[in-house]
């Protein structure tokens, strides 16, 4: 995974109103068409497994700038128009019980059947990575699976709650917890298993069991081995030792006074499962994880023991700044302009439901706007430079 930035996602309280949910749902649907009209469908997965745009596209449609119900309702938007619309994606999951539709609404879709259970295997595995393979504190309860009805490339929005960080709200509304988001694009994962994510966005955690990086890849093969040679090695080596050595970037020993991580002393259930494992002989770390019941302290266990034994520049590089477009639901920077948001709206849908030659003109006049907004030119600019490109 190349690392593209991080961002803190506070805990808010409360919920979206239904009027503003109503107008998100039109707009982000709109900017999608957009995408898709000039861009493709490939482009808008890619767009959405970037961090920077997907919290750009939350600020626009005018949620909570830095709160973690962006990503919920941002999501919760698009399936709402996407599905309901032909754009040639659709959106499947969403949170908590939502989360567990998927396969079935993965299923819903008109791709072959084949492609149908990759996607669902997809889905699955990528829970599972980010439940149990990057052990960072974060249970998941938010999974959105975006796909190509046509192609089936797919981008995975995640996310996880630190529940550990929870207490009471303060005076902003923010509980004092913190959720991580994690992105994937299909075009972008070589293996599953190793460094499969476009980013994970968060609060940085000091003590983080990665074991999709590449540096654990030796690990991941060592804990293979063990369960196709005798998982009783697991249990020889590993009963009951709850602290862990902290080794820093220069390699020095450091001891913690704290538990970071808790006791991984394994059940006789856990025992079962290595068992299980150890007869289904798994050809490799994927085909592991997939082992049911293979949760995240029997993949701790496993690495652990495996450790002591084998010894272009984005363009929406400021998020924040797209709350400025209509304000923001809890009226930071401030109250939601109705008037305003109705006007894009009807913008946005004038162009693309309007026929021939006066579709591109609209939309062609929205991308005016857009270069004279960023680039500084006059309008007479912008005019004659789309004119000598047309003629080009």
């Amino acid at each position: 995974m190349q690392r593209s930035g991080t961002a803190n996602l506070p805990l808010h309280p409360g919920k979206c109103p239904p009027w503003l949910f109503e107008k998100m749902t039109r707009l982000s649907g709109l900017i999608t068409e957009f995408i898709i009209e000039e861009h493709g469908t490939g482009e808008f997965l890619a767009r959405v497994s970037d961090p920077f745009f997907f919290q750009a596209l939350g600020c626009v449609i005018g949620f909570d700038f830095h709160s973690s119900g962006l990503t919920t309702t941002t999501c919760g938007a698009l399936k709402e128009y996407l599905n309901k619309h032909e754009t040639g994606i659709r959106v499947a999951g969403g949170k908590g019980k939502a989360s567990r539709k998927t396969p079935q609404e993965i299923a819903e879709s008109d791709l072959p059947s084949k492609k149908i259970e990759e996607l669902q295997y997809a889905s699955r595995i990528a829970a599972k990575i980010d439940n149990s393979v990057v052990q960072d504190g974060y249970e998941l309860y938010h999974h959105s699976f975006f796909f190509d009805e046509e192609k089936g490339n797919y981008a995975i929005v995640q996310q996880g709650m630190n529940s550990a960080r929870l207490h009471s709200p303060d005076m902003f509304g923010c509980s004092g917890g913190y959720a991580r988001r994690y992105h994937w694009l299909s075009d972008k994962i070589g293996e599953f298993v190793e460094e499969p994510h476009t980013a994970i966005c968060g609060e940085r955690e000091k003590y983080v069991l990665n074991l999709t990086a590449k540096q654990s890849r030796e690990t991941r093969n060592a804990s293979v081995d063990m369960v196709l040679d005798n998982p009783l090695h697991i249990y020889k080596y590993f009963g009951g030792q709850t602290t862990l050595a902290s080794f820093t970037d220069e390699k020095v020993l450091s001891m913690k006074a704290d538990h970071w991580i808790r006791s991984i002393d394994l059940t006789e259930k856990d025992k079962e499962i290595l068992n299980r494992a150890y007869e289904l002989q798994p050809k490799d770390y994927e085909e592991l994880l997939m082992v049911k019941g293979m949760g995240p302290k029997k993949i701790r266990a496993l690495a652990l023991v495996a450790e002591l034994i084998y010894g272009t520049e984005i363009s929406w590089r400021d998020p924040v700044k797209f709350a400025y477009a209509h304000g923001g639901k809890d009226g930071i920077p401030f109250p939601v302009q109705r008037a305003d948001y109705e006007n894009t709206i009807e913008v946005l849908e004038n162009a693309l439901h309007s026929g021939g030659m006066e579709k591109q003109k609209r939309i062609e006049a929205v991308n005016r706007v857009r270069r004279f907004f960023f680039t500084g030119k006059s309008e007479g600019e912008v005019a004659v430079e789309s004119e000598n490109q047309d003629s080009a």
